[in-house]
């Protein structure tokens, strides 16, 4: 197994096991909150709403979405909760931001309502579903400092919007890329595109790399980094290069990584190819 020949860990005995510890912890909450009651494992189905109203097996009313919004048509007896309201008959979301979502609630479970790629889906989550109660951990490397891994980080003059694909046929996300951040592996040079991250000024690298397809998943692997220091110090730790959804269920619209984010080199860290149940049949309605 290879390693990074700079890294910022601690390699003593003692360094080792509280890096390890640490990380156990993070890994541990981790999957707890994506196995959580509505997390992306409770998803039962993804559905591509277009101007017919429909009814899915996994959620009440009839949905239909055209380019004044979503609506959904509830019947006698049907009743969703959102935000405090109760909803009852017809009702309009309105539409949607990309990559927005928002949760209707009806008994013990949810429905997401979301758009994604230009389309509005509607995706159900029920706490008992089927991928959830089987989920019994994600699979990863042994946590290793020395792939904490430092790098320099340098903005883009303006955010540059970049295309990428999905694991969605047809399918395709927008991203804003923010910046660059250039690191070293056994004296060998490298950059990874970045992405703004969840929290504010943060960062959130997808790439892939040799282990991808091998050890890892094969369509892409998400790195968070926290904030870059005043002078665009890093860290990459590679310990905690984590799945997309898509790696654990064929419902989800997962974005690929931009191509100059396809790296040569193995990066044996961070979480294996989950099992997963058979892939199923997954594309953009004409």
């Amino acid at each position: 197994m290879s390693a990074p020949a700079q890294h910022t860990g601690n390699t003593t005995a003692t360094g080792k096991a509280a890096f390890a510890e640490e990380w156990e912890a993070w890994h541990r909450q981790k999957d707890e909150t994506f196995a959580g009651p509505h997390g992306f494992l409770a998803i039962t189905s993804l559905n591509w709403l277009d101007e017919n109203p429909t009814r899915f097996p996994d959620a009440p009313g009839l949905w239909s979405s055209t380019a004044e919004g979503v609506t959904v048509e509830l019947g006698e007896g049907e009743e969703l909760l959102l935000d405090g309201e109760v909803l009852r008959g017809r009702h309009d979301f309105g539409v949607l931001a990309e990559r927005s979502s928002i949760y209707p609630a009806a008994g013990e479970a949810v429905f997401e309502v979301a758009k994604r790629g230009g389309h509005d889906i509607l995706r159900p989550r029920h706490p008992d579903s089927e991928l959830r109660r089987s989920f019994t951990g994600t699979p990863a490397y042994d946590p290793d400092p020395r792939w904490a891994v430092p790098g320099r980080y340098e903005a883009f003059a303006a955010p540059r919007p970049t295309k990428v694909g999905a694991v969605v046929e047809g399918l395709e996300h927008v991203y804003d890329a923010v910046g660059r951040i250039d690191f070293a592996v056994d004296g060998t040079s490298y950059a990874l595109t970045a992405f703004e991250g969840a929290a504010p000024g943060t960062l959130h690298v997808l790439f892939t790399d040799a282990t991808s397809g091998v050890t890892t998943y094969a369509a892409n692997r998400s790195l968070s980094v926290a904030a870059p220091d005043a002078d665009g110090n890093v860290v990459l730790d590679f310990n905690r290069a984590t799945n997309l959804p898509c790696a654990y269920t064929d419902l989800a619209t997962c974005p690929l990584p931009p191509a100059e984010n396809r790296l040569p080199l193995a990066v044996e860290a961070g979480e294996l190819t989950p099992v997963k149940p058979a892939a199923a049949t997954r594309s953009v309605p004409s």
